[in-house]
Order: C-alpha cells, then structure tokens, then sequence
C-alpha cells in the first residue's frame, strides 16, 4: 500500500470587500470607518459619493427628484463601488429595494447587516433633519414600517446579522473583527467541504458584561462547528453534560467534532426531567468530576434544554469554585431564555431554582437544526417565552409573532432563526444592564410568579415550564387589568397569541391559600411582600406591588386547566 504525505491545510482569506447593510441609524458609517481604519482598508459611503459626484445633499435630490430618481442615482454610485478592491462600504438603508443591487452586494463581498429595533433607531435619528423619509409627523412608526418592509430584504444577502444594541462603536467594532478573524483563519484541507462564505449564515450577538462578555452563536447546523467551543476552552478537556433523552441524538456528534480538535471529553448523562433538577443529580455530576480528577480548567457543557443547563450551570459554579461553563441549549426555551443570562439553580421542594448562583457561560451554541427533533409540546413552550420579550419591551416583535406564529410551529428556518435571534437581543440589553436582578432584569419574569407556582403546586413536570409561565402572563395581564393599567383588548391579543401557540391560557385549580403560600416563596418577594410583574400596555412592563383582594379576584376567574 502505498503511503501518501497528508495535504498541509489551507485557509480562507480575510474578505477583500466588506460590505455594511442596514437601516438608517445603525452605525453603518461609524462603525465603518473605524473597521476600514483597523483593517488597512479604503472607506466608502454610498451616500457620500452621491453627494460628492453631484454637488448636491441627499434631502434636496429627494426633493427635486423624488426618490425614484434619488435610488437611480443610488444604484449607479453601487455599481462603480462593488468593482473597487480591499474597500469597507456602507450602504444607504435602501440600497437593497433594488434586485440589481442586492446581487452586487453578495457576490462581490462579504455583506453584514447591522441590525437595530425601531426605538433604537428613532432614538438615534430623532435630532437629525437630514433624513428625508423620517420627516413625517410619526417618525418612529415610519421607522416600524421601514424595518418590517427591509428587514427580510437584509437577511437574504448577509452573511452576518449583528444586533447593534446599545453597544459602543468602538465594542462593535471589536466583535466584527473578532468575527472576520473567525473567517480568515478557518483551516481546511484540500477535498474537505468547503462551505462558501456567502452560504453560511451564524448570526452572532454579544452578551456585554465587560470582561465576562460573551458571544452566542445561532445557526443551522452549527453543533459540530466544535471551534466555535473549542475558541473558548481554556485547556483540552470538557465534561458533557446531557440527559437520557438528548445523549442518543447528538452526544456522539458533538463529543466527535470535539476530538476532531483534539480536546478530550467525558459524557455525564442524567435522568431527563424537571423532577430530577435537584440536590442528588446534582451530586450525580459532582461525583463524576471528582472521580475523573477533573481541574480547574475542565469546561462543563451544557447539551440539554433548561433543566441540564440550570444544573450544569450550578455545578460549574460550585465546582472547585467555579470552571467553565459552556452553554449548547438543545430546546426552544433553553435557546432563547435559560442558556442566557447566567442564571444556574436547582429546585427545592417548596419553590422552584431557590438554590443556585449567577454565573456567566464562556459561550452559548445555539444549533437551530436540535429544534427539528423538539417535541411539539416543548416547541410551544419555548414560544411562551419567546412571546414574553414582545410583551415586557418589544412591541415590534410582539406584532411580529401576531403574524408569524403558524410558520414557527411548522418549524420555518428563517422564522425561528429570526426569533430566536430577536429573543437573545432583547434579554442580553437587559442582562448588560442588570446582571443579577437588582432592577430591571426582573422584568423578564413576566408570569413566572404564578407560573412557579402552578409548577410547584402540581407537582414538577406534569405542567412544563413555558406552559406555566404562559398561564403566569395571562394572570399577570388580567391582574393589570384588574388594576387599571392594561385594556382589556390587549388582555385578549395575549390571550390568542399563547392559544394559537398551542399554549394553556388558564391556570389549574389550586386553593387561593396554597397559591399565595407558593408565591411567597417568589425571589421578587421584598419585606415579605409579593411583587408582580404587570404590563402597562404591550411592549411595557413595570414591577409593582398589588392588593390581596386584586390577586385573589384574578386567582377566583381563573378556569381549570388541569
């Protein structure tokens, strides 16, 4: 037989063309010129090229002109700039209505998308008179439409979506070169598959906490990327742990991909089940670490839905105080809400995650391909969640999800990708500013105050979580109605939102005595007062206290849902 000599492995080169899509005030010009400065590359504005090449401001062409003729123009300046070599280009936020003009993009460039809420975009364009489509007397429902209208335009051409959040440019910045880092030092071998850069789409956010700031990846099919984990281990050993029922389906898979660069991992399967999300099971991991001498510097992941990523999470807390952690959320639920924040707890028997530590992931993997295997029943109670960021501060995608929640359930890659995406934007601003639930992260539990209590009072696992939580909200929507700060027709658009997602709406018979006693045992309990989350409006969220005689009067309406 003859030997033959391995091939030497080759990269992928930095992309030559930088291209920056997205709405007005997303950064496309600022973050620009300073990714362009970093690189070594020529800096180009669509808009500022048209300005130049006319002598004219973009508002007075829209004037005299209109914007067909302005687009025309637009469309030309595109064509000469996508033929340049070694350039950063920001694009006008309407670059893309054109056909002929997406197509340049993708094809002669690498295309990212800097990706903003309405509110952040109005908030960031308000003062400025030179935006000829915001001179309306409703700017920021112009900016809603605009971005309803755009939006699925951007996602089809990038090739990396960024949410801008309320990030610094210079943070910004710093995250795409890490990403174009990523691209640039890909190895491969000759005959390896080589995906082209154009068809992978990882969308990648940041969760800001300064030096415990870390990304989360989404993407189809992205388990096996084991560098995108293997990035953040600290030396080459990792424990898995999952449970009986996710091990058959992906264990093997990820414990592969990550000995395929090099990194030596042991598997701890646990019983599946909230039931077992308690002292012995943790135990059960504990012991496992200790037997296999496991260090400091071993990283845990977490390859389940809430129930391994709240106990893995805890064990790595308290693990020789404290090793990484590194978060692969296989469910809906885990993939837009646990496996960020870094919340980590067990369960005790008077009150649900009672015992547990903040502790932050190095990284969450977030594989949207593990979604295709979720029961239906776990698929719609991850939506609960996914429809409480709508509710407690996202308005926009709250209207969204009004019209998108069929194509979720059925599954739809780019809708659940856009959601999951939305979902981990909305709670890594809030987890930045409020890390350990001093303020306004509280408002996230939106329902969980009823909804731990109808989980602690039936009994763990016979409702699941994200069932609970969404007979929590419409109880916690009743109660602001009851109180005087919510209609009673938004009270309804809730309502049918969690029933055409398949979800309870009303919460079982349990006495009003055991519900307030399970309530108290709520971590928004202050002088042993129970605090509530309630809503204002959708899209708004405030905690408050309220009467016992308004509770009971939402508890006593509640239909059995047993």
């Amino acid at each position: 037989m003859n030997e033959t000599t391995p091939a030497a492995p080759r990269r992928v080169p930095m992309p030559e063309n930088i291209f920056l899509i997205g709405l007005m005030g997303a950064g496309k010009t600022s973050v620009g010129r300073i990714l362009a400065r970093r690189l070594g590359k020529t800096f180009y504005d669509v808009d500022h090229e048209i300005e130049r090449s006319t002598g004219v401001k973009v508002p007075v062409i829209f004037e005299i002109e209109g914007e067909a003729g302005f687009r025309a123009r637009e469309s030309k300046v595109l064509s000469a700039l996508v033929a340049r070599r070694n350039i950063v280009l920001a694009t006008g936020g309407g670059a893309v209505l054109a056909e002929t003009n997406r197509r340049l993009l993708a094809q002669n460039g690498f295309v990212i998308y800097l990706r903003a809420g309405a509110n952040d975009l109005w908030l960031r364009t308000r003062h400025d008179r030179n935006r000829p489509l915001l001179q309306t007397a409703d700017p920021r429902a112009k900016l809603r439409e605009l971005l309803a209208q755009r939006d699925p335009l951007y996602r089809e051409i990038a090739h990396l979506v960024v949410e801008t959040g309320n990030q610094s440019v210079n943070s910004l910045v710093h995250r795409l070169e890490q990403k174009l880092m990523q691209e640039a030092n890909a190895v491969h071998r000759p005959g390896d598959a080589v995906e082209p850069t154009s068809q992978r789409c990882i969308r990648t956010l940041t969760v800001s906490l300064g030096e415990r700031s870390y990304p989360i990846h989404i993407g189809a099919g992205i388990l096996s990327a084991a560098k995108l984990i293997a990035d953040e281990l600290p030396q080459p050993n990792a424990a898995i742990v999952t449970n009986e029922v996710v091990a058959p389906l992906y264990l093997t898979q990820l414990a592969e991909a990550l000995g395929s660069h090099g990194i030596k991992t042991i598997s701890i399967v646990l019983p599946d089940g909230e039931e077992f999300k308690n002292w012995q099971t943790l135990n059960l991991v504990l012991d496992r670490l200790m037997a296999e001498h496991s260090e400091r510097k071993t990283t845990l992941i977490a390859l389940g839905g809430g129930v391994i990523g709240d106990l893995a999470g805890f064990a790595a807390a308290v693990f020789q105080r404290g090793v990484p952690f590194i978060q692969v959320p296989t469910t809906l639920l885990a993939q837009v809400d646990s496996a960020v924040g870094g919340k980590t707890a067990i369960n005790h028997p008077a009150g649900k995650n009672m015992i547990g530590a903040f502790y932050q992931p190095r990284a969450v993997i977030a594989d949207t391909d593990t979604l295709n295997t979720l029961p239906e029943r776990e698929l719609s109670a991850g939506l609960a969640e996914v429809i409480k960021y709508g509710l407690i501060g996202d308005e926009e995608f709250f209207i969204w999800l009004e019209g998108h929640v069929e194509q979720l359930l059925a599954r739809d890659p780019e809708a659940l990708a856009f959601a999951i995406e939305r979902s981990c934007a909305d709670k890594a601003r809030v987890v930045a500013l409020d890390e350990r639930e001093s303020g306004p992260r509280a408002l996230l539990n939106l329902g969980h105050t009823f909804g731990h209590a109808i989980e602690a009072g039936m009994g763990y696992g016979k409702w699941l979580h994200g069932e609970a939580v969404a007979a929590g909200m419409v109880m916690a929507a009743r109660l602001s109605q009851r109180l005087g700060y919510l209609r009673e027709d938004d009270v309804r658009r809730i309502a049918s939102i969690l029933q055409h997602a398949r979800l309870p709406v009303d919460a079982p018979e349990l006495p009003n005595e055991r519900f307030f006693a399970l309530m108290g045992h709520d971590k928004k309990v202050e002088g042993g007062r129970i605090r509530y989350v309630l809503l204002s409006r959708i899209g708004a969220a405030f905690v408050s206290e309220a009467a016992h005689d308004a509770v009971a009067d939402v508890l006593s309406t509640r239909t059995a849902h047993a």
